[in-house]
């Protein structure tokens, strides 16, 4: 990986941690994402401790508010022009419904629009720095999620876990919609389940799930276990040129009836625009 520039967002803990530690450690050039200043600086500090000659740029941002995503966006793309790995790997998960500043539910704003946002902003500079690679976290909750075009919001009926589902499967979507788009650009996109990892995502989800997890925890997979395939997909020669695939562990599996479904993904990227103001291409 050495010359090739990534960024890896929700940097600062857990699998976004052990991911940019391992993409730095491997010669990369690596631009953490956190949502605050002081998080970002946190999170050089300590990959330089643990990988002393790591080559790290620091990035803040609220991925909640769509401003502060295309902030973001133009401070990467002016200091990684030629962009090799995008890791979308900053999530989620509530109890209870929270709108964002631009009136978009918290869960889908963070964990699918902010993915779609900064992907498609930033990719000029991936175009640049062919070839280049998408990795997008998902999960296997997207199983039991549903598109629900009719209240995409939750504003009728809000259930945490439901909108984590839901988020989940607009990844797997999205990087199939998009992969769709890719060819000839020389940019491929791929997504993941991690595992179940002991992670702090859950921490204000559902009360059965933070129970779950208690309990669980124990037989938790570690981060830097969980970040193995997100870590894969963005380095391996073994996937060089693969493109629109969804991977547990290293090897490729089949995703919902849904996820397939072209009339769903083509609707999601246009209401996507819709919400977020970006032009279509």
């Amino acid at each position: 990986m050495r010359g090739k520039s990534c960024v890896v967002t929700g940097a600062n803990s857990g699998i976004g941690m052990e991911t940019a530690v391992a993409l730095a450690d491997s010669g990369a050039r690596v631009a953490v994402v956190c949502r605050t200043p002081a998080r970002s600086e946190q999170t050089v500090g300590e990959i330089k401790r643990r990988s002393p000659g790591a080559d790290l740029l620091s990035f803040a941002a609220d991925l909640s508010s769509q401003r502060a995503v295309r902030v973001v966006a133009a401070e990467l793309a002016s200091a990684l022009p030629r962009l090799s790995v995008l890791v979308n790997n900053a999530g989620l998960m509530l109890r209870e419904r929270v709108l964002t500043e631009d009136g978009i539910e918290a869960t889908f704003a963070v964990n699918h629009l902010a993915y779609f946002m900064l992907t498609r902003l930033l990719e000029p500079a991936l175009v640049a720095g062919r070839p280049s690679r998408v990795v997008n976290v998902s999960s296997r909750a997207h199983l039991s999620g549903t598109i629900r075009f009719d209240d995409l919001m939750g504003s009728r009926e809000y259930d945490g876990w439901k909108a984590y589902a839901q988020s989940k499967l607009a990844n797997v979507l999205f990087t199939y919609e998009h992969a769709r788009r890719l060819p000839g650009t020389g940019v491929t996109a791929n997504c993941l389940h991690p595992g179940v990892v002991g992670t702090n995502i859950g921490h204000d989800g559902p009360m059965w799930i933070r129970f779950g997890i208690k309990l669980v925890r124990p037989f938790l997979l570690s981060p830097a276990r969980g970040a193995d395939t997100s870590i894969y997909l963005a380095s391996s020669p073994a996937v060089e040129g693969v493109s629109g695939k969804y991977f547990v562990g290293r090897g490729e599996e089949r995703t919902s009836d849904e996820s397939h479904d072209r009339a769903v993904a083509a609707r999601l990227w246009k209401v996507s625009e819709e919400l977020t103001g970006l032009a279509a291409s």
